[in-house]
């Protein structure tokens, strides 16, 4: 069964496993849902399939007239975030659905995407791990300075990717094969063993495994 959610990073703690005489795991929180399904992409229609899901409220005023049309046809309030997840058959899904963390339980192993966080231009020490240069000997203007990057004469270039200073950060990764500790109904929350990437409040998606699947 296909099982994909969107979610918002709350924070970590830690749970004490009773079936583990008590051990102590750290876990993330995810606030997963309910989502609400807005529109059905079918292969006929649209040449391939895929559902349409939205996740969080918005004021009104903050919508476009054609977001509001693209709501009120799916008979729901206007929200923040818009979705897709490719799926293999809709099955029995209906827009105005709605999705929410039920559909997972303990145990299950699930893939969670998510921006890193970021930490804006920074050198080639902290971004891609190099060392120090000597901070004696009259090198206190090149101590954090990666040091040479091209050649003399020939080709008297500097080469494609060489890792320089740069952009460092906010780049969307999955960590993949994650287990679902524990799962509240009622506060639609979902508890994953481990870290995911994002700050607090990031947006995560979290979907079955592809490597791995449900326990």
């Amino acid at each position: 069964m296909e099982r994909e959610i969107i979610g918002k990073k709350i924070g970590m703690t830690q749970l004490f496993l009773e079936e583990q005489k008590g051990a102590a795991v750290a876990v993330t929180v995810v606030l997963a849902g309910p989502c609400v399904v807005t529109q059905i992409k079918t292969i006929e229609k649209d040449g391939y399939n895929a559902i349409q899901v939205g996740f969080e409220e918005q004021k009104k005023q903050r919508t476009t007239k054609p977001e509001a049309g693209h709501f009120k046809k799916a008979g729901t309030t206007p929200k923040r975030i818009l979705r897709e997840f490719r799926v293999n058959e809709i099955g029995d899904v209906k827009v105005g659905d709605v999705i929410t963390c039920d559909k997972f339980v303990a145990g299950d192993f699930i893939d969670v995407t998510a921006n890193t966080k970021g930490h804006g231009f920074t050198g080639a020490i902290k971004r891609h791990n190099f060392s120090m240069q000597n901070n004696t000997h009259g090198n206190s203007r090149t101590t954090r300075m990666q040091g040479s990057i091209g050649q003399s004469s020939t080709p008297g270039r500097v080469f494609k990717n060489t890792k320089m200073p740069g952009h460092h950060g906010n780049e969307q990764v999955t960590v993949q094969n994650l287990t679902v500790v524990k799962v509240d109904k009622e506060k639609n929350c979902i508890f994953i063993k481990g870290g995911i990437p994002g700050p607090v409040g990031a947006l995560v998606t979290i979907k079955n495994a592809v490597k791995r699947g449900a326990k």
